[in-house]
């Protein structure tokens, strides 16, 4: 007889421990241990348990290949196991990761955790494995069309319909739960909700703000000052849009003369332009949306341009303002030296215009909906033990639920956004399909994002230096994962798992975005590396960049307000501060727009930050040995923003990895 030591870890969350029986089986290339039960006087497998048990062979098994675990019910409860380790009698000892709930009456079979390509395979019998693991999960993960023309989803109508595996866990939706009772309690705004009403002054909006963050204070005090406007195209919560302008568009005919005292003596708009210095924002993706009606009340949506200058002095501020994408007589274009009250009021249509392109494209679509895309695929393709699979599932935690949440109570048809947003409904869905038709992977990346926008020179683009210093550490720590597994450029192509995993990407996931750009075959090693830091990039640091300010930027109601509810001022002098409080959002509507945007941005307790593996997939040392290095590199990062932030009143932090989140987990 001879005998194997099996650990068996249990996970540490709430309720991850069960009463079921649990046997277990070692398996190896000259046979099999006998069944046995995992039970060491009744005190097994509860909340973060580790036990060790005696499994006994009769004969040598030779290479351990696998472990079985069954799972009978007692009570019927779930279990999560985190991993198993198998001692053998020689001495050594083989990890078999496993990191997944385990429901009902169920029998699994582990793979020992060494990073495998299909290719490196030595057995049928571990073919097979990969096979079979592949066809169950397709069967579990099955792509939806959530709306024509976008990219598609999880096949979920409910968090019922998720696997476990992709459920928040018992602490998170807590949490959450308790989050959303909070900012309809604890902001003290519950008793406003229902008065739909316009507030009485600008100052009645500091009655439904709990604790404002330190931006938030500093938002209330220069949020009508342009240097700050401009600031915001930056370093705000939405600072993707802002592009090079070196010739005005026809369709925004700003002349010399009307710029020249904003300008200052010694300089021209067409010398600045020339030199680089003259930025265009453009929100013309919203012409022809259609706009929501609340309560009976038809809200207004308009498709701003700005005309921006980096001044010496400054900073990045307005030059000009025209709010609806037409030229004419009845569309004027606002300035600085216009009347105080116009001018804030043109500022504010263009601050509405960035609530619904940045909730709706830049976070909704461009991370939190391309996340998904990669995430399923993932499941549907790459099996336990490819290395892309180890690389890229802690990047891809609760994105799926986080999702299907949206999509039932928030972006659905009587959901949240239909309730307090100008574009909410079928506006929605539609700027959602026409940025789609636009929309391309390489804007995803950072170094070609800020290319293509030629934004190299703006000054304080915080948000652009940190971006390009997290890619950068990204695209190491994947191109040496990368080469640990992959030797040429045809281990890449021969690789028929990846293959169909990119091929599932771009066919189904972005099948109806034509101008995707993205090849269904991957051809070599830098293309992999590129798009494997592409996605984590957008699952992590893009989606904490534009996600975790929402409260900051959103929370003072009259910088980012979430609708207008009068029509844009057709001539200047109309402008008066009766007008400007009936045209923000009511008090139900701010209320609203305050508790979301809380939700949506705090610091969960259970977040796991970028570069930290508390699941260890990757089992090898020369692995751990990269994991290690880009955690290094993060703690540079996050010390050289740190410096920056020191002295700085307004500090940029979204982009520190202490900041960042692995996943699309909010």
């Amino acid at each position: 007889m001879v005998t194997y030591k099996l650990t068996v870890a249990t996970g540490i969350d709430k309720y991850a421990g069960t009463f079921d029986y649990v046997y277990g089986t070692v398996i190896g290339e000259l046979g099999q241990s006998q069944k046995t039960a995992l039970d060491n006087a009744g005190r097994d497998h509860y909340r973060g348990c580790v036990g060790e048990y005696d499994v006994n062979s009769k004969a040598p098994l030779g290479d351990i290949w696998f472990v079985e675990l069954e799972k009978r019910n007692y009570i019927g409860d779930d279990w999560f196991c985190r991993y198993l380790e198998v001692k053998c009698p020689d001495g050594s000892c083989k990890r078999f990761p496993c990191y997944r709930w385990i429901v009902g009456n169920a029998t699994i079979r582990l793979r020992e955790g060494s990073a495998k390509k299909m290719k490196d395979e030595i057995t049928h019998d571990f073919l097979l494995h990969r096979e079979k693991e592949l066809q169950e999960r397709q069967q579990i993960y099955r792509w939806k069309a959530w709306r024509p023309g976008i990219p598609k989803c999880i096949d979920a109508t409910s968090e019922n319909d998720l696997a476990l595996d992709h459920r928040f866990n018992y602490q998170k939706t807590s949490d959450f739960k308790k989050s959303v009772h909070s900012a309809f309690n604890d902001l003290n705004i519950k008793n406003l909700l229902c008065k739909w009403k316009s507030w009485n002054d600008l100052e009645d909006f500091r009655n439904i703000l709990f604790k404002p963050s330190p931006i938030t204070e500093y938002v209330m005090e220069h949020w009508k000052e342009d240097w700050f406007f401009g600031y915001q195209f930056l370093n705000g919560c939405n600072p993707r849009m802002i592009k090079s302008c070196f010739n005005l568009p026809e369709k925004f005919p700003v002349t010399e003369d009307m710029v020249q005292a904003t300008l200052g003596p010694n300089t021209t708009l067409n010398k600045e332009m020339e030199d680089g210095k003259i930025y265009l924002v453009d929100y013309c993706i919203l012409e022809g949306i259609p706009v929501n009606v609340i309560k009976g009340k038809r809200q207004y949506v308009t498709a701003p341009l700005c005309l921006l200058y980096d001044h010496p002095k400054r900073g990045l501020i307005p030059l000009a303002i025209q709010i609806q994408q037409k030229p004419g007589q009845d569309n004027p274009i606002f300035l600085p030296s216009d009347p105080e009250l116009d001018w804030l009021l043109a500022k504010m249509w263009v601050r509405h215009a960035e609530f619904q392109v940045y909730e709706a494209l830049s976070h909704l679509l461009r991370t939190h909906l391309v996340s998904e895309v990669f995430c399923i695929a993932t499941m549907r393709h790459l099996p336990t033990v490819h290395p892309v699979y180890k690389l890229l599932i802690p990047h891809m935690r609760d994105t799926m639920q986080i999702n299907n949440n949206a999509r039932l109570n928030l972006i659905s048809e009587n959901g949240i956004f239909k309730e307090i947003v100008s574009t909410g409904g079928e506006g929605l869905a539609l700027l959602v399909q026409k940025e789609c038709q636009v929309m391309n992977f390489r804007s995803l990346l950072p170094p070609f994002d800020f290319e293509d926008r030629n934004v190299s020179r703006l000054k304080n683009y915080f948000y652009r230096d940190d971006s390009l210093k997290q890619w950068e550490a990204m695209k190491s720590f994947v191109s040496s994962i990368v080469d640990l597994y992959y030797s040429s450029d045809t281990d890449v192509m021969e690789d028929k798992e990846l293959q169909n995993w990119i091929h599932d990407v771009v066919t189904e996931g972005f099948r109806d975005l034509h101008q995707f750009g993205l090849s269904s075959e991957i051809k070599d090693k830098t293309e992999l590396v590129t798009i494997l830091a592409g996605v984590i990039f957008t699952s992590s640091a893009q989606h904490a960049a534009i996600n975790s300010g929402q409260f900051d930027w959103c929370s003072w109601v009259p910088n980012t307000p979430c609708s207008m509810r009068c029509p844009p001022p057709t001539r200047k002098g109309l402008a008066t501060m009766d007008l400007i409080i009936n045209t923000l959002p009511d008090v139900h509507m701010s209320c609203f727009e305050v508790a979301i945007t809380w939700v949506l941005s705090r610091e969960l307790p259970t977040a796991v930050w970028l570069g930290q593996y508390p699941e260890d997939y990757f089992i090898e040392k020369a692995a751990k040995d990269h994991i290690e290095k880009f955690q290094e590199a993060l703690k540079k990062i996050e010390k050289s923003i740190d410096e920056r932030n020191a002295n700085s009143q307004l500090k940029y932090e979204y982009l520190s990895p202490r900041k960042i989140e692995n996943s699309v987990a909010i």
